[in-house]
């Protein structure tokens, strides 16, 4: 079968979407089918372009392919009769980031109109899709709310798990991945005013702007933390991000609603490590449990350092915390043979 998987793309950019998408494409040739990725270019800013971006995305004919799965806003409106969804994410802010003031929509007439065109155009493409699959319960959750269609959670597997083999509890938090104000790694540093002088944290990850690395850099100069804090801000190779991960304390992902359980922490997981997180952070919740596998609080700086206190200190309380998180993904039994079976069937 001729699998043509359809995601947006921002140029120099590259996520948690994109690895998605590159992973599929490789584990459905592992499973004998043809794949391919059409990568869309996206440009949400400003948002008065998004209605004509959708119109081209709707134009695209792409009937080569047997059967389509697509993944995110705007990319998924492409038109094919065999499409199934495995959504990531709608455009949030028309939804939820817009009801929580977080949006690039105006609230004049124009904004109104942009929201109701991606509504409409969403609605629409829901009800051609063969199967919807979500990412997570809280991306299942908000579709059922805001579009009222059904869907079923299908969590993405992890990408090479055989990377992340853990070690000894380290000597720093660890946090990984693109670096943005909604991935919120400035309340880690904020927390780190709060802790314990033996607490340290590594921020290790790509920013999305250089607005976004100027942001850490100086709130570690302005409160003095060279001593203890490290930032590693670019896209790293796969071994040295392993190897980060693996030699820390603990692994902490704190995204505002985020949602899927993020690669961060499935990845900390696999290796044993302790997880933190905050009690807003949406899909990662899912795998972060107080007491059990790491600890969830509030997203305030004093909680977060006496979080990272604990798990940096008490090596014998992170190990533990580990443990239990290496032993709640492993029941999850997510793998990328029965996810294929899945998007196919």
């Amino acid at each position: 079968m001729k699998v043509l998987i359809v995601n947006n793309m921002a140029p120099f950019v590259w996520g948690g979407a994109e690895e998605l998408a590159h992973h599929l494409a490789r584990n459905l040739e592992i499973s004998g089918h043809e794949a391919d990725i059409l990568r869309i270019p996206f440009q949400w800013n400003p948002a008065t372009g998004i209605p004509a971006q959708m119109a081209m995305v709707r134009a695209f004919d792409v009937r080569a392919a047997d059967r389509v799965i697509v993944l995110k806003f705007p990319a998924y409106l492409v038109d094919h009769p065999e499409k199934t969804y495995w959504l990531l994410h709608q455009y949030r802010q028309a939804y939820d980031l817009f009801d929580a003031g977080q949006t690039n929509i105006s609230l004049d007439e124009e904004g109104r109109h942009i929201r109701s065109a991606i509504h409409r155009a969403d609605d629409e493409s829901f009800r051609e899709a063969r199967a919807i699959f979500t990412n997570s319960d809280v991306t299942r959750d908000r579709l059922q709310k805001y579009n009222g269609f059904k869907a079923q959670s299908l969590p993405p597997p992890l990408n090479d798990p055989e990377l992340f083999t853990g070690g000894d509890v380290g000597n720093y938090v660890f946090a990984g991945g693109r670096v943005n104000l909604l991935k919120r790694q400035h309340l880690l540093i904020e927390a780190m005013r709060f802790s314990a002088h033996g607490v340290r944290l590594v921020v290790a990850g790509p920013p999305d702007s250089p607005e976004d690395a100027e942001r850490l850099q100086d709130l570690v100069g302005r409160y003095g933390l060279e001593d203890r804090v490290s930032l590693d801000l670019r896209f790293l190779p796969r071994r040295t991000y392993a190897d980060y991960l693996n030699g820390s304390a603990a692994v902490a992902y704190l995204p505002f609603d985020e949602d899927s359980l993020g690669y961060v922490s499935m990845e900390g997981a696999t290796a044993g490590k302790a997880l933190l997180t905050t009690d807003d952070s949406g899909g990662v919740l899912g795998l972060v449990a107080s007491g059990q596998t790491g600890f969830v609080v509030k997203a305030d700086p004093r909680e977060l350092a006496h979080a990272m206190n604990s798990l940096q200190l008490d090596k014998e309380l992170a190990r533990r915390l580990g443990l239990g998180a290496k032993d709640l993904w492993r029941t999850m039994n997510i793998t990328w043979p029965a996810t294929i079976r899945s998007l196919l069937a």
